[in-house]
């Protein structure tokens, strides 16, 4: 299965990651991580994320997200390019 972003760097402590402007939203899919994380969009943008049971929330903002808690992301404009904390 194809992914809906592409990994620019990748550590042991953090990915960075692009998601692309041109990107169907049908691709952002609910989906759940196999750890803790915490998400920073790198520069200002529209694009949110949404937690299960949570109305979406900015990426402008540090977001913590547990370990098997159902997710997305939820496309703006522009491109997004974030940096994952691997917790």
């Amino acid at each position: 299965m194809k992914k809906p972003y592409l990994n620019l760097e990748e550590t042991s402590e953090y990915i960075i990651r692009e998601f692309s402007e041109d990107i169907d939203p049908k691709e952002l899919l609910w989906h759940r991580d196999r750890e803790d994380r915490k998400v920073v969009s790198v520069g200002l943008t529209d694009w949110q994320v949404q937690l299960d049971d949570h109305l979406p929330t900015s990426l402008n903002n540090s977001i913590f997200i547990k370990k098997y808690q159902w997710h997305r992301v939820i496309k703006g404009t522009g491109m997004l390019i974030v940096k994952i904390y691997k917790l």
